[in-house]
């Protein structure tokens, strides 16, 4: 019986062991993740500024908050990156393509942030991001699920997690800007 005990303690210390290793080489950076026009984005180039991700859609509610967005882009452009990441999982309210979502965000918001690629922020197909932006096991600091467009992700700029809200939190709110402020 001992022998059994020991062995089930080697065991659960091996994968604890893998476990912690895994968490510590999951970092932000280490992430892919294309742009609008499927060329790669090195998240590491915005160390030394936050990020704050924010998963948009063209006929959404509260699609009107990329003018907001962009005003907080263009105050804090020198220390702060908005990624925004087109998803079509929510009332498929962003169902175009690359170009018909580039374009929309240009030329109705004058959107000169970064754009990714359209992707799954929850589910089985959860991109990899919004894996780590969700899961405290890789973030560090706490659990979320995406419950509708433009919830957003502040990311500090060391690429660590620092906090999120919910869609009915305007960009410029003071919840977010008292992250930026110096």
């Amino acid at each position: 019986m001992k022998k059994a005990h020991l062995l089930l303690w080697i065991l659960l210390l091996h994968l604890s062991v893998n476990s912690q290793n895994m968490n510590t080489n999951s970092t932000l950076y280490n992430i892919e993740i294309n742009d609008i026009n499927n060329k790669p984005i090195d998240l590491s180039i915005f160390k030394g500024k936050k990020i704050l991700f924010v998963n948009v859609a063209s006929e959404c509610g509260f699609t009107p908050q990329y003018e907001g967005l962009q005003k907080l882009y263009k105050t804090y452009k020198d220390q702060l990156m908005i990624i925004g990441v087109p998803c079509n999982q929510f009332g498929k309210q962003e169902s175009g393509t690359s170009e018909q979502i580039e374009s929309f965000c240009k030329l109705n918001y004058g959107v000169t942030f970064l754009i990714t690629e359209k992707i799954k922020v929850k589910g089985k197909q959860q991109h990899p991001l919004y894996t780590w932006l969700t899961k405290k096991d890789l973030n560090g600091k706490k659990n979320s699920s995406v419950k509708w467009n433009f919830q957003k992700y502040l990311v500090d700029e060391e690429g660590a997690f620092v906090n999120y809200w919910f869609s009915f939190t305007k960009p410029l709110s003071k919840k977010i800007t008292k992250y930026l402020i110096k």
